[in-house]
């Protein structure tokens, strides 16, 4: 059985290393770099696996979860400036990967009978990384989120118009219909030592929006995309799509698309049928 309690925590930090140059600070952080704080409003889920306990039919008593993330995250963080006042930290990047892995050491010990199985750490809503342990291996990854507008029709069009309409219902209308599409792109890949960075996001960004959201958005798909006009583009095929577009154009291993069409209605894809 699996629990996730929730902690948030307000830091500032800064992409700036004393002992290099400005030049090379620059060239090391692009964009980021800078030798004055910034600041997030963090979020962090921890969750926990274990067995229930047939006296209390819990895992885990919530209060000393609650206990340990607060004593051991979140007043070591907030409030504070990561790279001048948490000493574990101090002298390296403080990126989202270097945090993680840091806040994941930290958890232990925890009481008997539960173990740490995931954290997972937003920076901002659209910008994400995730450690997970499965059979006592751990994988980072890092998820970054887009958005952009299309319309589509469901329409099969060798099928009767009597089929279509049973198969789709309102979303076979004629003149088609729209959405608010949501991505996720879930990356992974070696934490540079020097950047405390999985990836340049400024080089993802710019990837994700050349071959998906600046494509999509505002488009009707079926239309005026190549790859939608000979194929149904549901959101099945529509997420399968940007996975074939994108898993060769990273320079770190793609591991997941999701794509949500609306808040009750999302599709998953990694690869499994190829």
């Amino acid at each position: 059985m699996k629990l996730t309690r929730r902690v948030a925590f307000s830091s500032g930090h800064r992409y700036w290393l004393e002992e290099l140059s400005e030049e090379e600070n620059r060239n090391l952080f692009g964009q980021w770099a800078s030798r004055y704080n910034h600041g997030h409003n963090y979020v962090l889920d921890a969750t926990f696996v274990g067995k229930i306990d047939e006296a209390t039919g819990m895992v885990v008593n919530i209060k000393d979860l609650d206990e340990i993330l607060q004593e051991r995250v979140v007043k070591r963080f907030d409030q504070k400036s990561i790279n001048d006042e948490v000493p574990a930290l101090a002298g390296s990047p403080p990126t989202l990967e270097v945090i993680v892995s840091h806040i994941w050491g930290e958890i232990a010990p925890l009481p008997p009978g539960v173990r740490l199985c995931r954290l997972r750490l937003y920076e901002t809503p659209t910008l994400y990384v995730e450690m997970v342990q499965t059979d006592g291996n751990t994988l980072m990854t890092l998820t970054r989120i887009y958005e952009f507008c299309a319309s589509h029709r469901l329409h099969v069009p060798n099928a009767s118009e009597k089929e279509n309409l049973e198969w789709f219902g309102k979303c076979n209308n004629p003149s088609g219909h729209g959405h608010n599409y949501e991505l996720e792109v879930t990356l992974s890949g070696p934490v540079d030592s020097k950047t405390g960075m999985m990836v340049d996001l400024t080089n993802i960004d710019d990837i994700v929006n050349l071959e998906v959201v600046d494509r999509y958005d505002h488009k009707y798909l079926n239309v005026d995309i190549p790859e939608f006009r000979e194929t149904n583009p549901t959101s099945e095929v529509i997420v399968k799509t940007i996975w074939q577009r994108l898993k060769t154009k990273l320079p770190v291993k793609l591991e997941r698309i999701l794509l949500r069409e609306t808040p009750r209605n999302f599709f998953e894809y990694s690869g499994e049928d190829e």
